[in-house]
């Protein structure tokens, strides 16, 4: 069956993702996509129960990039949305604009620790303007969060800032979105600690899960 229909569960607590790079010159060839095999990569390392995953590689346009977050949410059923490109302040650098076309709340809270996460390593994290939404329909909501372009940014977003001790000082985005999967009617995700440790109440918290 084409990813392009909504894609069956092989267990309730299945995650399936989409994974969108955003680059006129990946799309086109020019050079190798490097941000939806680092999140692939990431996302396996860091659930503990494998996701499904969909990924798309896509040029620099609102409307475009639009509509494959529609087609990643409505159609395959995606409980999370990663997006990785074109959040810098340059002309073509559009997708907060296409993510925010397509939402149905804000979630401001991502982008400002992405942000703090990120000028723990360069003053230029000023720059980004990464969102985060929820998109709704009738029967199905989704997460979609826009990452860094580069490999190594989008690891250290996702995972925190963590002192040589190995205690995290700055908390990564990824922990908090099990729990907000949770509240919008999504799969339970659970991690590994080593790579990030999700954050839940107690009284979400279901039992054998000591995170």
């Amino acid at each position: 069956m084409s990813d392009r229909f909504p894609l069956q569960r092989s267990h309730p607590d299945e995650l399936i993702v989409g994974l969108v790079s955003v680059s006129d010159r990946a799309s086109s060839g020019v050079y190798q996509d490097q941000g939806v095999p680092a999140l692939a990569d990431w996302l396996r390392r860091a659930v503990t129960r494998p996701p499904r995953i969909v990924s798309r590689l896509i040029p620099d346009d609102r409307a475009g990039i639009a509509d494959t977050l529609r087609e990643l949410v409505d159609e395959a059923r995606c409980d999370l949305v990663l997006t990785t490109g074109g959040t810098g302040p340059a002309r073509r650098d559009v997708t907060p604009e296409a993510t925010l076309d397509v939402a149905t709340r804000e979630m401001p809270g991502f982008g400002e620790q992405m942000r703090q996460v990120s000028l723990a390593f360069v003053p230029t994290a000023i720059l980004s303007r990464q969102v985060a939404v929820i998109r709704e329909l009738p029967d199905h909501a989704a997460l979609i969060i826009n990452l860094p372009g580069q490999p190594k940014a989008i690891q250290e977003t996702l995972e925190g800032l963590r002192a040589e001790d190995g205690v995290v000082r700055i908390p990564g985005v990824f922990a908090a979105v099990p729990y907000c999967l949770d509240l919008i009617g999504g799969p339970y995700i659970e991690t590994h600690g080593a790579v990030v440790k999700a954050f839940r109440p107690k009284s979400a918290r279901r039992a054998g899960d000591q995170q």
